[in-house]
């Protein structure tokens, strides 16, 4: 007998048991958090109309809300402080349609995104975090790192927009490939300089972070991937699959201004992965450059002029303040706005 249930505890048995039970509990607190969400969205409402019966006093809503924590906060306590209903009073006005309010997202998550005052930003923000399952710290880090904004460079709004909605599937690298890549995840200290390898290592050891930071549909295949070519031997730094593209993506390190050789480089990993790698059904590979530095016109021309494959993305491994991020967009924005001057010379 005690044969037959260690080998039935053994069994897929005992991993199914424990599902469901982690199941429930997952399940449990999400319900939780979602009544907290409600709570505070109905408190919000009250609030609201409750000022607006008295809105002949200017100074009537502060007065109702400094009286209303101080009753409410010896019997329920500090989560009903004036902060707190001055930002379920922001949630209300933010999201005055109880059927907007998601229960995939918890209270923590909906105070970052009230803060966000542009309607499009937020709804962008709202859609990635439920389709992704971003925890707190994770839709913190996206927002503070500018994705919308480092997207938006690359696409217009309502492309970035349909894409969060799951209306339609990305067509091109330009619309996932982030330009730069916030890295702080490594915890990597301001040196002077780094080696490939010590970047490479941190990446393969925070890969979940990384993966993030890559975009949506990003799977790990390979790290220093060995071709070889005749009797030459060849490494390509990191190799990944990305599904909504359906295609390898190539990534290559440098701890410096790139090239145009580290460009032809990157170019023959490519060619290898469309020859030797590439399904007929797949579409063509990607590669990246992830540098220091780049010079987008030297990138510019030592490619094809229809080039779509070949990108370079500058990485940073601290976390931009907002000054930093308006001042690398206008640079970026300025950039662009040159090179598209140039082409309609080179047109004419």
């Amino acid at each position: 007998m005690k044969t037959e249930l260690d080998e039935l505890l053994r069994s897929d048995f005992l991993s199914e048991v424990k599902g469901i039970i982690q199941q429930a509990r997952t399940n449990a607190v999400r319900s939780v958090d979602f009544c907290r969400v409600q709570m505070y969205w109905s408190l919000g409402k009250r609030i609201l109309e409750e000022e607006q019966d008295g809105k002949e006093r200017a100074d009537y809503g502060t007065y109702l809300l400094k009286k209303l924590s101080r009753e409410l906060v010896p019997e329920f306590g500090s989560g009903f402080s004036i902060r707190q209903l001055e930002l379920c009073r922001q949630f209300y006005r933010e999201y005055p349609i109880a059927n907007t309010v998601c229960s995939q997202l918890n209270w923590s998550q909906y105070k970052l995104l009230i803060a966000i005052s542009d309607k499009d930003k937020r709804t962008y923000y709202q859609l990635e975090a439920i389709n992704n399952a971003w925890t707190k710290r994770e839709l913190e880090r996206q927002i503070n790192s500018g994705l919308y904004e480092r997207l938006l460079l690359s696409n217009d709004k309502e492309a970035v927009l349909s894409v969060a909605r799951k209306e339609r599937i990305p067509e091109t690298p330009l619309e996932i490939i982030k330009d730069p890549m916030i890295l702080e995840f490594l915890g990597l200290k301001r040196e002077a300089s780094y080696y490939e390898k010590d970047i490479e290592q941190a990446l393969i050891t925070h890969l979940q972070e990384f993966l993030l930071e890559l975009g949506n549909g990003f799977s790990f295949v390979a790290r220093q991937k060995r071709l070889l070519l005749e009797d030459d031997e060849f490494f390509a730094d990191l190799v990944f699959y990305n599904r909504l593209l359906r295609c390898f993506v190539v990534v290559e390190l440098k701890t410096r201004k790139i090239t145009h050789e580290d460009i032809g480089q990157l170019q023959m990993y490519v060619n290898y992965y469309d020859r030797e790698e590439k399904l007929p059904e797949e579409n063509p590979t990607i590669g990246i450059l992830l540098c220091a530095n780049k010079n987008d016109t030297v990138v510019r021309y030592s490619l094809p002029k229809d080039n779509s494959t070949i990108l370079a993305s500058k990485y940073q491994i601290y976390l931009p303040s907002e000054e930093q991020l308006v001042k690398e967009l206008k640079r970026e924005l300025m950039g662009r706005s040159l090179i598209e001057n140039d082409r309609q010379g080179d047109i004419k």
